[in-house]
């Protein structure tokens, strides 16, 4: 695998009045044909070794990101704000990706939470000029408790949707997931990691490290945008 090397640069995402601003990270490389707005998961921000990692894995295959931070984990604190600061967040975001990448088709999504939150937002406002969602671990349930009523939301969404799952994700029994999109009118793919957990991560076994797994990932996500463009 080749040295990861794209430069990202900082921004300030002014939210609200009531909620404030949030910092972002704009990753793109020289001549990039999409660009992505990519949140973050619950547990961990924009500088997670995930989030970096992807940022500059999709720049390699010519997609700029946006990486952004939530308001709670701006400020240190460990439990996500409730989902209409999530989404306003998520909404304020989107505004700035479309001033920083006004020549590129632009999707959004993101990790876990932060891609839930992106369709959630997407499912009640339509934003104007996105070509699509990409998820990376949709969390359709909590570890051990199997439902699919987180997906309900998905069925107002209207734009093409991609979905990045572990097949032994512990927050998205593959089953319950498949036969929630098959429900769906919108343009659905599956991008299965097999072995994958909700991080993508695969056992030892199978002779493949994170970043060869993320890598393949990165190409197949760039390749299903140029797509849907």
């Amino acid at each position: 695998m080749s040295r990861i090397e794209y430069d990202s640069r900082t921004v300030r995402i002014s939210v609200s009045d009531e909620i404030g601003s949030v910092s972002g990270l704009v990753t793109s490389p020289p001549e990039a044909d999409a660009a992505y707005l990519f949140a973050h998961g619950a547990g961990a921000g924009m500088n997670h070794s995930f989030m970096q990692s992807v940022a500059q894995l999709l720049a390699k295959e010519g997609i700029a990101t946006l990486r952004f931070q939530f308001p709670y984990m701006e400020v240190g604190r460990k439990s996500p704000n409730t989902p209409r600061v999530l989404t306003t967040t998520v909404k304020a975001a989107y505004s700035v990706a479309k001033d920083e990448f006004f020549d590129l088709p632009l999707f959004a999504g993101g990790k876990s939470l932060g891609g839930r939150m992106t369709s959630t937002l997407v499912a009640d406002t339509n934003p104007d000029g996105l070509q699509g969602l990409v998820f990376f671990g949709f969390p359709l349930h909590a570890p051990g408790r199997p439902s699919s009523k987180r997906a309900d939301h998905l069925r107002k969404v209207d734009v093409p949707m991609l979905f990045v799952q572990g097949t032994r994700d512990r927050l998205a029994d593959m089953e319950l997931l498949n036969e929630a999109l098959e429900s769906l009118t919108a343009d659905v793919t599956v991008a299965a990691v097999e072995q994958g957990d909700h991080s993508l991560r695969v056992p030892k076994r199978t002779g493949r490290d994170h970043i060869e797994v993320l890598a393949d990932v990165a190409c197949r996500v760039a390749s299903w945008m140029r797509r849907h463009v």
